[in-house]
């Protein structure tokens, strides 16, 4: 558990992140990927892009909110064809130029909607690649709960039941900012997150997230309320002071 002055020094270092992010992002959608390939300082993983099931099948790049999301996938898309779950932004001229620039830089939308999960299942069996943010929480018959820095979390089966279906590879990825711009990070994912067992997959998959955060623990998407819902109903987890971090980086 953290202290209050560890948690008042991770809310400052996150709120000057967030404001990087407000600043930065409407630069990357309108520069794209000839102004981000500029800004890379490194990358780290990279071998885990030649492990390529023997089925054909494509892989699952699970993007938590963490670092700069938007940058990754404009990265990611270069890698070859990818598809990635959109849902719309409320504001229509806001929701024109978010489509408008992730079609510019080779990504398909797919709605996040029954048609959208056939689409990301058949671009995974032809070989493409899918992105998915994996710490979104899901309605109810689309979740089930896992643990989450140690707090019962409602979690997307949306991963494992891509993963059941098609045999694809899954790898963790982020966009850590660094000075002077961003170093790639690629991550393989826990060997349970394959199982057949939906709760031992949910396990790994949120283990992967919190090894993610763990890189930079004040650029994650902590004011996002991902422990709101509550298997028991009881309570609010999230208490007057608005604690933002539960249980504290835990690594894997």
């Amino acid at each position: 558990m953290m202290s209050e002055k560890e948690i008042q020094v991770l809310s400052r270092a996150h709120m000057e992140h967030f404001a990087h992010i407000l600043c930065e992002t409407p630069q990357i959608w309108r520069k794209g990927y000839p102004w981000l390939v500029e800004n890379i300082i490194s990358c780290q993983g990279m071998e885990h892009l030649q492990k390529k099931p023997d089925n054909g099948a494509g892989t699952i790049f699970l993007v938590p909110h963490h670092g700069s999301w938007e940058a990754i996938g404009i990265w990611l898309a270069q890698l070859g064809p990818m598809t990635s779950l959109y849902e719309p932004a409320k504001h229509p001229a806001l929701d024109s130029w978010v489509k408008s620039s992730r079609h510019r830089s080779g990504m398909s939308l797919a709605p996040t909607n029954v048609r959208g999960v056939a689409q990301l299942l058949k671009s995974l069996k032809r070989g493409d690649n899918v992105v998915i943010l994996p710490d979104q929480s899901p309605r109810l018959s689309g979740g089930a709960f896992s643990v989450l820095f140690g707090v019962p979390a409602l979690t997307m089966t949306l991963t494992h039941n891509l993963i059941q279906r098609t045999g694809c590879q899954v790898l963790f990825v982020a966009a850590v900012r660094v000075k002077g711009g961003f170093e790639i990070v690629l991550q393989s994912a826990l060997d349970d997150i394959y199982s057949a067992d939906q709760q031992s997959s949910l396990l790994a998959l949120n283990a992967g997230v919190e090894s993610i955060v763990a890189l930079a623990p004040s650029q994650y998407q902590w004011t996002y309320k991902r422990f709101r819902i509550q298997p028991d109903q009881a309570g609010e987890p999230y208490d007057a002071a608005n604690i933002l971090y539960p249980k504290g980086p835990q690594n894997h």
